[in-house]
């Protein structure tokens, strides 16, 4: 059975940083292009970040471009989300995701983890 699971949320302070894990099992992980996705209370989906399957291409959404690293161990099956310099609106549940760019209808998706930006 193809299975994510995310760890590594919590509540930190603005300007701090948070890592983000998830692991992947059931399928072929170097196959896909992985993502991560949020949700803040009362707000819809929204697409954060996506990494290629080997050769690491990456894109992020405007909101986190040069703040949030994406990255990927494919010998681990393992996707990764660095978040530096988080603000209280990176408040939200986040998700890693089987899907493409800009996407949010991934076919795969994480049961999430809770990341709250409060002083």
């Amino acid at each position: 059975e193809a299975q994510l699971v995310e760890s590594g949320g919590g509540l930190v302070q603005p300007g701090g940083s948070l890592r983000l894990s998830c692991a992947a099992s059931g399928f072929e992980f170097s196959g896909y292009f992985m993502s991560w996705l949020r949700q803040a209370p009362g707000k819809d989906l929204e697409w954060v970040s996506t990494i290629s399957q080997t050769f690491g291409s990456t894109w992020y959404s405007d909101s986190v471009k040069g703040r949030f690293t994406i990255s990927r161990d494919n010998a681990k099956k393992m996707l990764y989300l660095q978040m530096d310099k988080l603000k209280t609106e990176d408040t939200a549940k986040y998700y890693c995701a089987r899907g493409g760019v800009g996407r949010t209808d991934a076919d795969l998706r994480g049961q999430g983890v809770q990341v709250t930006v409060s002083s």
